[in-house]
């Protein structure tokens, strides 16, 4: 284990006198994991858009901070036609793309910038499409392929999206972090170099932050991007220091070599609240931790079986061990706070009647299950590997033989996404509040082809109610759709749900202007730090 203090004199907030006059001032947020990649249209978790697409990047529309109401962003404004099909995009002038050792670039954003970044993920055909192999997860699994009809240029700063079909989710969609704005000119540079690898490991956006440096497993540097078209941020350097184990974070921020840190257990979240320096911000039931079943491996596409495995898991059990009290058991996939939640799953804890399913599936003692567990700490999953050792146990008692997998955090959302498990832990943390996003990402037809849905299970009534979802305004009518949805989920069993967490982050009282953000992700483009 390093030593705490190895990073103090890198990391320790510092206001270092220069001139007689001005302080550079240093942020440091504690981190769980390293980030995928630093391109997040082809990137999936918090930790990837943490550190590349609320610090580098901008999308064309944003969520206005703290809240789940979608503001301006790299476009201004925006007009909707009177069929809700057509939307115009009115972009800003004067914005400015960040430089590297790599790439300067020759121009400023435009509407091209926002054709290459939608088209390279919808189109097959585009000529970018196929780079890094790249899967596009959130953008197959959300619909939005089969959901515009056509992107067109108007002039250098106006962009019109015609929809095949009204559709609410559309612009809380685009403004989700996947759909981060990227420079086409760096890209066709960089292509035309021989080093596409670049734009993902060296990127440039449009945001409050630059990439400097990056250590893998260690540490991310980003200098303020001065120029930021929404004002310059007011720390000079920000650090994510990248520490996946939560009772680390926990010491770091305690000793002031970090001032923001992800979520430690609930246990040390306690801890910190009598701590007189640090506030703890806590936000419950945007996201939901659970065990996938893929349904492309057997026997376990037999609903049976699965249905069996959910039930012999003592869910009650693992909140109180794993969660430790900071969460709930989860009725649905669907958190509780979104509309047309469900609070019964269907998979109550019952292990002879477990056993009775998969002695009618014929699999009374011969089943083996490798289960895949996390390796990091995650908001929907404070401890997988404690989770796994749980679920291991319960199956067992049931006659069920499990080996424990598990890879680095990035091989291992690669390797799920091609469906090389049988059984995962897996969850998500909602990204707009609405239930669509949720059940399209983790259950969706398009996710099965994208890597998104790695229970690979594709149902076409299901699919039938999130088409009809997307298409309805009205909240009492929608709330229908998504229970009707769940009660699919009920009898089909693709996952059982396993909780919803109440996720708390620790910040120190030396930051100022930090707003919380209601999916848990962190965004210091506004911040301040004192002495």
């Amino acid at each position: 284990m390093k030593s705490l203090g190895i990073l103090r004199t890198a990391l320790v907030a510092s206001t270092i006198l220069l001139s007689g006059q001005a302080y550079a001032k240093t942020l440091v947020y504690c981190s769980e994991a390293s980030p995928e990649t630093f391109n997040p249209m082809i990137g999936t978790a918090d930790s990837t858009m943490d550190a590349a697409a609320k610090t580098i990047f901008n999308r064309l529309v944003e969520f206005k901070p703290g809240s789940t109401e979608v503001g301006p962003g790299l476009a201004e404004k925006w007009d909707v036609s009177e069929d809700g099909k057509v939307y115009t995009f009115h972009l800003r002038h004067g914005v400015k793309f960040h430089a590297n050792e790599t790439f300067t670039p020759t121009r400023e954003f435009n509407a091209d910038d926002v054709l290459y970044t939608f088209d390279r993920q919808r189109d097959a055909d585009n000529p970018y499409h196929k780079l890094a192999n790249a899967a596009y997860e959130y953008f197959n699994a959300l619909g939005l392929g089969s959901m515009i009809e056509k992107i067109e240029k108007i002039d250098d700063y106006t962009v019109r999206f015609t929809l095949n079909a009204p559709n609410v989710t559309f612009l809380p969609g685009i403004a989700l972090d996947y759909l981060s704005i990227l420079s086409a000119e760096q890209t066709e540079k960089m292509v035309a170099a021989g080093t596409p690898g670049l734009i993902d490991q060296m990127p440039v956006g449009t945001g409050p932050f630059m990439l400097q440096a990056y250590q893998q497993d260690a540490q991310i540097r980003y200098a303020a991007n001065k120029d930021y078209w929404n004002g310059a941020p007011k720390i000079d350097t920000l650090v994510f220091a990248i520490t996946p184990e939560p009772t680390i974070r926990v010491e770091r921020i305690k000793a002031n070599e970090c001032q923001v840190a992800a979520p430690p257990p609930a246990a040390a979240a306690a801890a910190l609240k009598g701590d007189p320096n640090i506030t703890v911000h806590n936000l419950e039931g945007q996201n939901i931790g659970v065990v996938g079943f893929n349904v492309e491996h057997q026997p376990l596409g037999d609903v049976r079986v699965r249905t069996a495995l959910a039930k012999a898991v003592n869910r009650k059990a693992i909140i109180e061990s794993v969660y430790q009290g900071a969460g709930s058991v989860a009725g649905s996939v669907v958190p509780p706070a979104q509309i047309g939640a469900v609070k019964d799953a269907g998979i109550d804890y019952d292990p002879e009647g477990a056993k009775a399913l998969l002695k009618e599936a014929g699999h009374e003692a011969d089943l083996s299950v490798k289960l895949w567990a996390m390796p990091v700490s995650r908001p929907y999953n404070p401890n997988a590997r404690r989770m796994a050792e749980m679920i291991q146990a319960d199956w067992a008692a049931v006659g069920v033989k499990t080996e424990i997998v598990t890879f680095e955090w990035g091989e291992y959302l690669a390797r799920t996404a091609k469906g090389e498990h049988d059984a995962l832990l897996i969850g998500g943390s909602s990204d707009n509040g609405d239930p669509d996003n949720m059940l399209s990402y983790l259950l969706s037809c398009d996710g099965v082809a994208g890597g998104s849905n790695r229970s690979r299970w594709c149902n076409q009534d299901f699919e039938k109610l999130l088409q009809q979802g997307r298409v309805t305004a009205d909240p009492a009518k929608r709330a229908d759709i998504y229970k009707q949805a769940q009660a699919i989920l009920k009898a089909e069993v693709p996952l059982a749900p396993i909780g919803h967490s109440v996720v708390s982050i620790p910040v120190r009282k030396s930051v100022i202007n930090y707003v919380l953000d209601p999916f848990g992700r962190q965004n210091f483009a506004t911040v301040d730090i004192t002495e």
